[in-house]
């Protein structure tokens, strides 16, 4: 098989629920797709490896079905890291100067390092460090100072951090599965890349994917990362819920929660009867469908009760002038959208990726 060239990028995402990876060419006119490979995770769990050697051959299988579909062998990739693990903190720092000097890359790296210079416990690494603001001499707002003059210069930075053994075992299954992870990136950056306007970054929005196991929040103001956070709520969970509340295996669960699954109880219309497959050798049953939604209604209001806390504790509620984006396999279930907007009172909307050349509509979900 054919090895890539610099041309193409791989990006790997593994996750609770599956695990994908994709692949583009980087062209004149941007990204084009290539292909792309999908796979049933096994051996993680809220972006945490529990079992190195499933995870390792799901990997592969994704890998092997995006070879298949690109047409040249995988031996690089982007990893994204996410998980309860990850944490994102606000701090600053800067540099005094004798006498007015104009600032050069060295001077906003200096003042950079000092920003970051904030303890951390020995069992955590930073993932990203991302510049909010520069201050010169008490002028704020400038984007990139290089090559202007100041006595003082400081910045702003959100720092995202996360657990070294976390991270560092996922990059072990995907090195195992025979592809060198070349960099990491905390997902919910990447996907705000994707899927968030440039209106709404410079208003203030905050961008909540919901995956299988937690959901991600990252909010943006001014074009800059202002908060990041991880919410221990997720598809699985609601999922769960069913599966104990109707007495079914998790697997009839996920089924009724995809094809019949609703977070307003009274947009079921009355009457409506759902197949419950019962657990050992019992026998089906008809269950009404409004009971499954008396199930998921409560888990919707508690995950979006549990992001307007956070984010008012944070001070970011009032900053997400433009509302919530909502991403992720878990944002999909009906309903979701008009208990948001109960709970958190903003403009909600559902999350569409910027298209890729030749990228299959699957694909192009939220």
């Amino acid at each position: 098989m054919a090895k890539a060239n610099d041309n193409f990028l791989t990006a790997i995402d593994v996750g609770s629920a599956k695990t994908c990876v994709l692949v583009a060419e980087i062209t004149e006119n941007g990204l084009r797709y290539r292909g792309h490979g999908l796979a049933d995770s096994r051996g993680s769990r809220k972006g945490i490896i529990v079992d190195l050697e499933k995870a390792v051959a799901s990997i592969q299988k994704a890998v092997e079905k995006a070879e298949d579909s690109c047409g040249f062998a995988i031996e690089h990739a982007l990893l994204g890291v996410a998980g309860s693990h990850v944490r994102g903190i606000n701090t600053h720092g800067g540099l005094v100067f004798t006498r007015a000097r104009e600032i050069g890359r060295e001077e906003i790296r200096m003042a950079v390092d000092k920003a970051r210079a904030i303890p951390l416990p020995p069992d955590r690494e930073v993932l990203h460090l991302l510049p909010q603001e520069f201050i010169l001499d008490e002028q704020h707002g400038v984007h990139d100072p290089l090559g202007m003059i100041a006595t003082r210069l400081e910045v702003r930075v959100h720092m995202i951090s996360a657990a070294s053994s976390a991270a560092q075992n996922v990059i072990t299954a995907v090195n195992r599965a025979g592809v060198h992870v070349d960099d990491t990136v905390f997902e919910p950056l990447a996907c705000a890349d994707s899927v968030l306007r440039s209106d709404e970054r410079e208003l203030g929005i905050c961008l909540a994917d919901i995956g299988a196991g937690s959901t991600n929040v990252i909010v943006i103001q001014e074009g800059a990362v202002a908060h990041t956070a991880v919410l221990p709520v997720g598809g699985d969970h609601f999922t769960s819920d069913l599966s104990v509340g109707l007495c079914t295996p998790l697997v009839e669960a996920e089924k009724i929660k995809k094809s019949y699954g609703n977070a307003i109880v009274t947009l079921i219309p009355e009457g409506n009867e759902v197949e419950v497959p019962s657990v050992g050798d019992r026998p089906s049953r008809l269950v009404s469908q409004r009971m499954a939604g008396e199930i998921l209604e409560p888990r919707a209001r508690e995950l979006f009760e549990m992001l307007r806390e956070n984010l008012r504790h944070a001070g970011m509620l009032e900053v997400c002038a433009a509302g919530l984006v909502l991403s992720g396999g878990g944002s999909r279930l009906p309903g979701l959208m008009d208990i948001a907007d109960s709970v958190l009172r903003k403009p909600i909307r559902m999350a569409w990726p910027a298209p890729i050349a030749k990228m299959p509509a699957t694909l192009a979900e939220p």
